[in-house]
This record gives C-alpha cells, sequence and structure tokens, in this order.
C-alpha cells in the first residue's frame, strides 16, 4: 500500500502550453462542479487544506497538480453547473479536450459521482469517452456520508448499473 506524506501544490495550468510533463504518472481526478474533488484529494493527501474546498460550484478553473511523490494528481476543473458565462465553460471545455487528447501521458483518472443522485449526461459523457479512449479510470462515489447506510449500497448498485461497471 503506498503511503503519502508530503503531498504538496506545484502548479496551475490555464492552457496546453502550461500543462506539465513528468516522469512520473499522472493521475487525474475529475467530476462534475461541487461533486467533492478537493476533499477526496485532501483525502487522499491525509491533509485538510492541499486542495481549497468550496461550497460554491465551479470554483477550480484550471488545472491544478500537485506532487503525491509516487505520482503527479491533476486537479481538473468541474463540468456542467458552474455560475459562470458560456465563454468561460467554453474555455474550461477546451482545456479539458487538451488535456485528454495527450492520453499517453494520463495513467488513471478517478471520475467522481454524487452517490445521492444518478449521474448527469456529463457524467454519463466522461465515463463514455474515458471508455472509449481506453484511458484507465476509477468511479468514486461521493457525498456517502450525506446517506443512511442501508441507502448506500442500493445507491451504488444503481450508479454501477447506468456506468455499466462492476464494483
Amino acid at each position: 500500500m503506498l503511503k503519502i506524506t508530503n503531498a504538496k501544490f506545484i502548479t496551475s495550468a490555464a492552457s496546453k502550453a502550461q500543462f506539465i510533463s513528468s516522469d512520473k504518472p499522472i493521475i487525474a481526478v475529475c467530476g462534475k462542479s461541487n461533486v467533492g474533488k478537493s476533499s477526496f484529494i485532501n483525502m487522499l493527501a491525509n491533509q485538510k487544506k492541499l486542495a481549497k474546498v468550496s461550497q460554491e460550484p465551479g470554483r477550480t478553473r484550471l488545472i491544478n497538480y500537485f506532487d503525491f511523490g509516487a505520482f503527479i494528481l491533476a486537479d481538473l476543473p468541474g463540468y456542467g453547473y458552474a455560475k459562470v458565462s458560456k465563454t468561460e465553460k467554453e474555455k474550461w471545455a477546451k482545456m479539458l479536450d487538451d488535456f485528454f487528447a495527450e492520453k499517453d501521458k494520463i495513467a488513471h483518472v478517478y471520475s467522481l459521482c454524487d452517490i445521492r443522485h444518478d449521474p448527469t449526461e456529463d457524467d454519463k459523457m466522461m465515463v463514455n469517452y474515458l471508455y472509449y479512449q481506453l484511458i484507465p479510470f476509477t468511479v468514486v462515489a461521493t457525498k456517502a456520508d450525506k446517506l443512511s447506510k442501508q441507502k448506500i449500497k442500493p445507491a451504488v448498485n444503481n450508479i454501477a448499473a447506468i456506468y455499466k461497471c462492476r464494483y
């Protein structure tokens, strides 16, 4: 088991020209706005404030890179709902397209979804894209702490069925 002891922020990228290259594997975290990407990153790092957590959707607007020792983690902007202009959303979409175009540099993707709701069309599009591009990924159901214990297993079964995957 890999133990993360000293994860740290490296840099942010607003465009393809600013993406980092590394000999270390790059692992990406993606999901819709406000799904819990920053909380997930902080949990992995065993730190409370490595990635900034916000109640406001659309807070992450750049690709944020973190050094986790054995790998580089790329925190991607959330897709879907966010109180930003159409132009800003189009910039994010272009940045994500550019990021995933370099799929040979991506070792794995964690695709987060909110366990309390069916995956959105954007969620399904992302997972279908990862399947199509043969990019290794794991679906992570977040916000399970907001459900009663008896509702968790049926919710996970539902998400697995929608994504056509096993858990």
